[in-house]
């Protein structure tokens, strides 16, 4: 088995000509299938920051996931400078494998500005001091090769994941489509601003899609549902220091017509909103 890059140098491309960028590809399961959206939406994200100013701060990233992305072919991310304003900046990066688009990201950046000040509350759950280390919630959600969690290695060695209410993933049951769990990543440490930016867009896929399966008593280890991602939007509303616990709170509001909707808010320990996000998936079953 190859040695594992860390999370910050995965999601750093590297840049190979004007506004063009390259990484390796790179998945965590032991048996690559697919990459992690998480993980090119950050990429792209990175390879947009290299032309923006630095006083100006992502604030707003929409994502279209148009192919699974290949583990075995190296990615190649394309940025076009769509407009600098006065207080705004909006990039577009096209990612590609081969000859072949695999992800259209769209992000703005601005300069912090003064406004009023309004956010929901971060939703009464147990503490992560009170949640048991997670240990299967990762293996989970990779079974199947499922879009959801290829990286399984990332997230069990590079993250500490607890969920509020872990359910039995082979043998689940009807429950509410609301869902959450803490977050960390200790190497998070001694990130400036930018690699936490990245670090919480990789995080902003985590979880989203199975969301959409708790109301019907369905899991991915069962085999029998088929999903991936359609679209992904992220609002970044303030700095976060993911080196510290983060709460992830989601629901899945609408399932239908083979597809399923699910948003997020993402809280640090102290209630502090600091994104939200939003999913459209692939959501139907397994067809033979």
């Amino acid at each position: 088995m190859t040695q594992m890059p860390s999370l910050a140098d995965i999601l750093q491309p590297e840049q190979v000509g004007p506004d063009l960028f390259r990484a390796a590809a790179f998945s965590g399961d032991a048996v690559p299938t697919r990459l992690f959206g998480g993980q090119v939406i950050a990429q792209c994200l990175a390879a947009a920051r290299h032309s923006v100013s630095a006083e100006r701060r992502c604030h707003s990233i929409h994502s279209y996931f148009l192919r699974a992305g290949d583990p075995n072919q190296p990615l190649i991310f394309r940025v076009e400078n769509a407009r600098d304003g006065g207080s705004f900046s909006t990039r577009r990066v096209i990612a590609t494998q081969g000859d072949q688009q695999i992800l259209n990201f769209t992000g703005s950046f601005h300069v912090p500005d003064e406004g009023w000040d309004y956010q929901h509350e971060k939703p009464d759950a147990p503490g992560p001091q009170d949640c048991a280390p997670d240990q299967s919630t990762a293996t989970a959600r990779s079974a199947n090769g499922s879009a959801e969690a290829d990286n399984r290695r990332i997230h069990q060695t590079q993250f500490e994941i607890r969920d509020v209410d872990p359910r039995n993933e082979a043998n689940p049951v009807p429950v509410s489509d609301q869902h959450g769990f803490w977050f960390r990543i200790p190497a998070a440490k001694n990130g400036d601003a930018n690699l936490q930016q990245l670090y919480l867009t990789y995080a902003s896929d985590m979880g989203l899609m199975s969301v959409g399966l708790r109301a019907h008593g369905l899991s991915w280890s069962q085999n029998t549902a088929q999903g991936a991602s359609l679209d992904h939007a992220i609002w970044l509303h303030a700095p976060a220091r993911l080196q510290d616990w983060h709460f992830y709170a989601m629901d899945g509001p609408w399932t239908g017509s083979g597809r399923g909707l699910a948003r997020g808010m993402i809280f640090s320990e102290d209630g502090k909103l600091v994104a939200s996000t939003a999913q459209e998936s692939l959501l139907r079953r397994k067809r033979n």
